[in-house]
């Protein structure tokens, strides 16, 4: 594989930390089927998934550093169409960040940041997942809970946004919940397989209806480009790369 190029605004201490990025992308890479896909018949609706404690909220509480107040709650993702031109935002909200376009094994992106920093909604939506308890072991199953502490959001264009290695999932971000782009959702941290460094598992993927996997969840397309054009203060859409990914491989019941 030819050297990727790395986006990054310049800080000393995170090229050191690219330097695992091949070693953290094992770690999050590290998969073993044996969770099922079930299909539900009934199209978009908010679930829980057997391996991600959720909760749920009738009023969002909007932390000290949201930018505005989010929308009313919804327990159901919107049915309509998805949306396009919705604005989409950078989602660790610091000048500090670094990250590489590609991943070990599958497609997604690591983004390094200070422990703490804020992570952020990419977008308007409603909240699809959310898991407050790192049940991360490594004699465990290798997968269905990698990530430790994490939120997925399905935004209003139709494309599920997935955080995980949280250090803390924000008070009253709970499954139905409506956020905006740019509210926070937790913060920057190390749990799961994060390896002990600090830094956000970004994954872009479909929301498939019924119980979904962690397979699908981690990423299905390379956020990179998109990444650069938010960062740069831009507006790339991927919602039709996801929509051509599905039509293509559907919702894959095992890695």
């Amino acid at each position: 594989m030819s050297s990727p190029t790395i986006s990054r605004r310049a800080r000393p201490a995170y090229p050191v930390l690219l330097l695992l990025a091949p070693v953290l992308a094992a770690g999050c890479a590290t998969t073993r089927p044996g969770v099922p896909d079930g299909a539900a018949p009934t199209p978009p609706a908010v679930w829980a998934t057997a391996d991600q404690p959720t909760s749920q909220s009738p009023t969002p509480t909007p932390t000290a550093t949201d930018p505005s107040p989010p929308a009313p709650s919804s327990a159901r993702p919107s049915a309509t169409a998805p949306r396009t031109g919705l604005k989409h935002v950078f989602p660790v909200r610091t000048d500090n960040v670094d990250y590489h376009p590609t991943h070990g094994a599958y497609p997604g992106t690591d983004l390094f940041a200070d422990c703490g920093e804020p992570f952020v909604a990419v977008t308007d939506g409603t909240v699809l997942e959310v898991s407050r308890v790192d049940r991360y072991r490594k004699r465990g199953p290798q997968g269905p809970d990698n990530g430790g502490l994490s939120v997925s959001l399905l935004g209003d264009d139709g494309v599920r946004y997935y955080g995980s290695h949280l250090s803390v999932v924000s008070s009253g971000v709970d499954v139905g919940v409506r956020v905006r782009a740019g509210q926070q959702l937790g913060k920057v941290g190390r749990t799961g397989n994060a390896n002990n460094v600090c830094h956000v598992h970004f994954g872009i993927s479909p929301a498939c209806t019924g119980k979904d996997g962690w397979w699908i969840r981690r990423g299905v397309i390379w956020p990179a480009r998109y990444l650069d054009s938010w960062r740069r203060g831009g507006n790339r859409e991927p919602a039709a790369e996801v929509i051509a990914w599905q039509r293509k491989h559907g919702c894959p019941k095992a890695p």
